[in-house]
């Protein structure tokens, strides 16, 4: 098991008429964790696809415990706790400046063949990488 955890400021595009961010967004604020823990193993999702590889969300949860406002920091905990094969499940925790808990969730991705458009195992240098971080976070 591993996490990395990425700050990121509240903008007005990102909040409703009250002035708190829309529910609509956490996925995108999920995408930003998920993204910055995979920069963090060495690897961008760029480099994943010049691999022949496609990563689509199958399935998203999200549960909202507080409202985020406009121009607070949030911290987005990203956690992995399997090495992938096939599938990869991350989990997301939001919180807010003073560190209360304001969102929390998880997406499983699928690793997909593109030229087939078809499920295959995640490449060896991918679950290396995951392998060796979660190795890493044991010492």
């Amino acid at each position: 098991m591993f996490s990395h955890e990425t700050q990121y400021r509240v903008c007005y595009g990102d909040t409703d008429q009250m002035g708190v961010v829309y529910y609509g967004n956490y996925p995108r604020l999920y995408e930003i964790g998920r993204t910055e823990l995979m920069r963090d193993l060495g690897l961008s999702y760029k480099e994943i696809e010049d691999e022949g590889i496609a990563l689509p969300v199958i399935s998203l949860n999200v549960n909202y415990h507080r409202p985020a406002k406009y121009d607070e920091v949030l911290c987005i905990r990203t956690t992995i706790k399997e090495i992938p094969n096939s599938r990869i499940q991350f989990f997301y925790e939001i919180l807010n400046e003073e560190g209360k808990r304001i969102n929390t969730g998880d997406t499983v991705l699928v690793f997909i063949d593109r030229k087939s458009q078809r499920p295959t195992r995640a490449p060896k240098n991918i679950m290396q990488l995951f392998q060796n971080k979660i190795e890493q976070e044991k010492q």
